[in-house]
């Protein structure tokens, strides 16, 4: 599995429809994000934007025009979709090697039940990865395992982070043990090592996603979320996890460089459709894209310092920072709702 900073050949992205995720005038605000996005990141690759069959695409577009985006560089695909978390329901590609030949790409094809079987229907999300491969005709493999892309993190050379209250919850694949959950990921993804952290923070619906917590910024360098709060609902499970990080080796024996960023406030005013009165706010939720890097801003104390970090590391590649407080409140950010996509022609 290629490293995100990998060139791509696009960015699947959905637009947002579901009015269970976002009621009211909350789909008006977090158009506007998608938009930013889109935006942003069309100037650097193309995008790939799917929206549901009961969406009008003259709509879309007009949008769009309003913010100057350049329309050859957006390719709207009616879908049947359930939601808009591109990043856990869509294709998972891999590199493909043959002898003596340049690699190729392949699809591996998880099984999606919306973390858990929490938000139902997901049937239309779950066969988004077989959409991609017949309409661009790419090799598909099916897993027969559940998996979400929000789960795990690679550096391209053998390792994956990824948290055992996602992976080895009973709502994903209740009959799997760690070694056989390890097996496929290592069989599937050309993994070598896993390095497995604890849980995630308050708010996130998934369980646990590593794209909150801890991420890779280049081969052997980790971004991992911290909190400085003792009284933080969030300091315990960051501090566990950090203590992980210090103590992991790569499969040489190497350790990895740790860099730490805060956990900006994840405690809102009122409550979530689910209940919450806490969302996943992190910084680790990035996107690397090609020559740019989608940067999630939720907190005037900490967002700028998280913005020169993202510039000393990825000095070869503009750093956008784009507000998510609308796109947060439905559960996610801006890594949750895109898909780096390989091997195809739009």
């Amino acid at each position: 599995m290629p490293a995100e900073w990998c060139i791509h050949s696009a960015t699947q992205i959905h637009w947002p429809s579901n009015r269970e995720t976002w009621p009211g005038e909350r789909l008006i605000r977090v158009e506007q994000v998608f938009l930013d996005i889109i935006e942003a990141l069309h100037k650097y690759e193309p995008v790939v934007l799917l929206h549901d069959t009961l969406v009008d695409p003259s709509d879309i577009r007009q949008k769009l025009l309003l913010r100057n985006i350049n329309g050859n560089r957006v390719h709207l695909y009616s879908v049947p979709l359930n939601d808009v978390w591109a990043r856990d329901c869509g294709p998972v590609f891999v590199k493909k090697f043959r002898d003596n030949q340049d690699p190729n790409f392949l699809i591996t094809d998880w099984k999606y039940n919306a973390w858990g079987g929490k938000y139902p229907p997901f049937d239309k999300d779950n066969r988004l990865p077989k959409w991609f491969s017949e309409t661009f005709s790419i090799d598909r493999i099916e897993t027969e395992m559940v998996l979400e892309g929000g789960s795990i993190d690679v550096n391209g050379d053998g390792i994956l982070l990824t948290t055992e209250s996602v992976l080895l919850n009973k709502n994903r694949n209740p009959k799997m043990t760690r070694l056989e959950v390890e097996e496929k990921l290592k069989y599937f993804l050309g993994i070598e090592k896993i390095i497995w952290l604890k849980k995630g923070i308050a708010g996130d619906d998934t369980d646990g996603h590593i794209d909150d917590l801890s991420r890779f910024l280049n081969r052997n360098t980790i971004l991992t979320m911290i909190c400085d709060d003792e009284d933080d609902i969030n300091y315990n499970a960051l501090k566990q996890n950090y203590e992980i990080l210090r103590e992991s080796t790569d499969q040489y024996g190497k350790p990895f460089h740790i860099i730490t960023l805060p956990l900006p406030h994840t405690r809102i005013e009122d409550i979530t459709v689910d209940g919450s009165e806490y969302v996943p706010a992190s910084y680790a939720n990035f996107y690397i894209a090609n020559g740019v890097v989608l940067v999630p801003l939720y907190d005037d104390r900490f967002d700028n310092e998280v913005l020169s970090l993202f510039r000393a590391f990825f000095s070869d590649r503009d750093i956008v920072g784009i507000e998510c407080g609308d796109l947060v409140w439905g559960q996610g950010s801006i890594h949750c709702v895109t898909q780096q996509l390989y091997g195809i022609t739009v």
